[in-house]
């Protein structure tokens, strides 16, 4: 078998050189001719999300993804606050919650989502509040609707990166979502106080803070938890300038 010499290498490299390059150039070009389809995908999930939580399960199941859109737009108004309740200049379109829950808790853009009643354009019925935090594996995040007594919660849509199907990801499972709904996010001496998953599973809670738990997912539980927590303190300045 005979040896290459140094004109075979050098043309072996510029081959491999020229088809990295072909390939990469054709791969960012398939990635740049499919980013308008992804960007309106994301911002489907979250219109559908915002409204999931704010009006409920059964109302946006069956509605397609033209009217979802449609029904945003028509119903949801948007506006960016501080965690001292100070609106910001930042529109919302360009707020990235994962990028905003890398800074620290007081400089972090909130966006808030304000529901208004079909028939009554001045009629406030949901504050939807996007939050995010950790599990056991992964990032996990959701929206929190608030009813317009800004004290008890409405819906909330919960979703994951990546934890235990069975378990921890039963988060994203409606009954599990539902616990949540009618539960009051401040006591009866006005301090916030969210609802809490409970340790262990198959209980009745009647108390307005307590949320039956997840059996065998005690840390993703835990996650929502503090999830929850750490994001309405931070839109606690809002909510309470709104009363």
């Amino acid at each position: 078998m005979s040896k290459l010499n140094k004109n075979d290498n050098k043309y072996i490299i510029t081959y491999a050189v020229i088809m990295t390059l072909v390939f990469g150039s054709v791969l960012a070009l398939v990635a740049l001719a499919l980013k308008p389809k992804q960007d309106a995908e994301v911002l489907l999930e979250k219109q559908n999300f915002i409204l999931k939580a704010a009006l409920g399960e059964e109302t946006v199941s069956s509605m397609s993804d033209l009217e979802i859109t449609a029904l945003y737009n028509e119903t949801v108004k948007t506006v960016v606050v501080k965690s001292d309740g100070e609106k910001s200049e930042i529109s919302e379109a360009s707020v990235n919650v994962f990028k905003e829950y890398k800074k620290p808790k007081d400089i972090r853009e909130l966006p808030v989502y304000q529901v208004y009643d079909i028939n009554d354009a001045n009629k406030i019925i949901a504050y939807v509040f996007p939050v995010y935090g950790k599990g056991l594996w992964d990032f996990i995040w959701g929206y929190v609707a608030v009813e317009s007594d800004l004290a008890t919660i409405g819906g909330l849509v919960l979703d994951h990166k990546g934890e235990t199907p069975g378990l921890g990801a039963r988060i994203t499972e409606q009954g599990v979502q539902n616990r949540f709904i009618g539960k009051k996010i401040f006591n009866e001496a006005g301090e916030l106080d969210p609802p809490h998953f409970q340790k262990g599973e198959g209980n009745s809670y009647e108390g307005a803070h307590q949320v039956d738990g997840l059996s065998g997912a005690t840390i993703t539980a835990v996650g929502v938890n503090n999830m929850l927590d750490d994001y309405l303190a931070m839109y606690k300045s809002f909510i309470n300038a709104q009363k």
